[in-house]
Formats: structure tokens, sequence, C-alpha cells
């Protein structure tokens, strides 16, 4: 398992599954919930961790069926995960709203967080993602999504090739491929070539049309809280703003020039400094 200087490790029994995360800052601050995606963990956030940490209490969860968290066999809608993540951030003793930044599989998390709970949550962060239902091309144009979604097959074809594979995503997905290093890599592959870790990553996708259907229904009431929407020039672009603005009244969106799909990863330092500004605005 991964350390990161000034991190803390733990894990939580919530909603009838088991949680490995991560929390870093002064714990009576404000929290600030990062939600990674797929194929990776928490470890993405190492980079803008420490400067998320000086302002705020930093939680950062491997989400079920990824990273060092259980891989149940069922729950992967993004209503039930958020809800995962909304009962850790109550284990944990934060009983005010939350500040959220999801990136990929995070980013509808992060939604169906904020659009369930909408008391809670007080600014939403969103990178490189689009809503399943919102925009119906999105299934469409991105090819792994519908081979994910088929049941068993991804498992028994990349079971024992997962360097291979994953390492096309992280290679192909990236303005700057050198930005998920050597140690990212062995990391995320650890998690992933353990028993049943493909598997919880493939049950994001396959729970698409469950999310689509429930996304349909939160966007009949548009969020009020302040939105940050970033897309790299080398990947999703315009789409997550495009998205957030179908979904929410007060969108503030980007396209992230030299960044591709990773962008904790391949803009850090622009990545902490521009959150940090949205959320000193979002006060």
């Amino acid at each position: 398992m991964a350390t990161v200087d000034g991190v803390d490790h733990g894990q939580a029994r919530v909603n009838g599954t088991k949680l490995h995360y991560v929390t870093a800052g002064d714990e009576s601050a404000d929290p600030l919930v990062l939600l990674h995606g797929w194929p990776q963990t928490w470890y993405e956030w190492r980079h803008v961790i420490p400067a998320f940490a000086e302002e705020y209490a930093v939680v950062a969860p491997d989400l079920r069926g990824m990273g060092d968290s259980r891989a149940p066999r069922e729950g992967y809608d993004k209503r039930t995960v958020a809800t995962d993540v909304r009962e850790l951030v109550r284990e944990l003793d934060f009983d005010g709203p939350v500040a959220l930044v999801g990136h990929d599989w995070g980013m509808p998390t992060a939604y169906a967080y904020a659009a369930a709970y909408r008391e809670e949550v007080w600014a939403l962060a969103v990178l490189e993602a689009g809503l399943p239902g919102i925009n119906p091309e999105g299934k469409r144009k991105l090819w792994h999504t519908r081979f994910h979604e088929i049941r068993d097959l991804p498992e028994r074809l990349v079971s024992g090739r997962e360097e291979v594979y994953l390492s096309w995503f992280y290679r192909e997905g990236a303005y700057d491929p050198s930005a998920i290093d050597r140690e990212a890599r062995e990391e995320y592959l650890r998690c992933y070539a353990a028993p049943g870790g493909l598997r919880g990553g493939f049950e994001y996708y396959r729970a698409w049309d469950d999310d689509a259907e429930q996304f349909r229904e939160y966007a009949e009431e548009p969020l009020e809280v302040p939105v940050l929407a970033l897309g790299g020039e080398a990947s999703f672009r315009e789409l997550p703003i495009r998205d957030m603005e179908a979904v929410a009244a007060d969108v503030d969106g980007e396209v992230v020039e030299r960044a591709g799909h990773w962008l904790p990863e391949e803009r850090p330092a622009y990545l902490a400094e521009r959150v940090l500004e949205f959320l000193e605005d979002a006060r």
C-alpha cells in the first residue's frame, strides 16, 4: 500500500460495505472530499493533497470495489456509491456541509451526492467525465464503456494482462504520458490485479443505465450549489462543462491546456490553485 507524507490511512464500515480512506490536514477544518475514478485509487490525489490540506480537512476514500475498499456484488449505481461516501463523512464526525471534488467516475458520484443531499454540499468541482443520461452521445463515443458493461467477458480477457490493458489508458488518455510514473502505475496495478479488482471497477460501467435513470430524475431540479467543471484539452474538453450546465444553475467551466484525462497528475499545481480559488469564491 502506497504512503504519502502527512496522510493517514483508515477503514470504516459504512452502508453495508468496508471502505479504505485517507485523511490529511486539520480535522477541525471544513471537510474537502476527493473522489477518484477508474482505473485509479485515492492515490491519484497525492500531488494535490498537501496544498488542499493547508486549508481543509481532506478525506479521500477508495470508492467501493476499487483500491483497498471491499468489492461487494451489488451497489455500484452512483446514488449508492455517493451514500457510501456520505456515511463515511458522518462516521468521521464531520457534521457540517462538505465540498466535493470528483474525477472520472468520481464526477457522477460527486454529482449524485450533491443532488441527493443538497443541503449537505456547499461546493462541487468535477473533472474529466460526463453524466450518464444527460449526454446521449457520451456512451457511444467511448469504446471501453460498452466493453466494460459486458458481464464477465472483460474480466476473462484482461485477467493476467492488467498491466498491458491499464497502461494503454494511462498512456493514450494523457497529454503527458510521463505524468503517471512507474510508482503510481505499480500502485494502481496492485489494486486492480488483486482478486475482484477488475470486477469492482467494471461494475461502475454496468450501472450506467441505472445511473442514467437516476440522473434524469435529479436533473429535473437543477443544483444551486456553485460548480467548477474542468476538461482536459487532449481528452473530454467541453463535455464536463456541457453536462454540468444541463443539471446546475451556477457553473464555472474551463478547458485546461496541456492536460489530458489525468488532471490531478498532469497539472497538479494548476489544479490545486484553481480548485482553492473556486472554493474561496464559493464561500
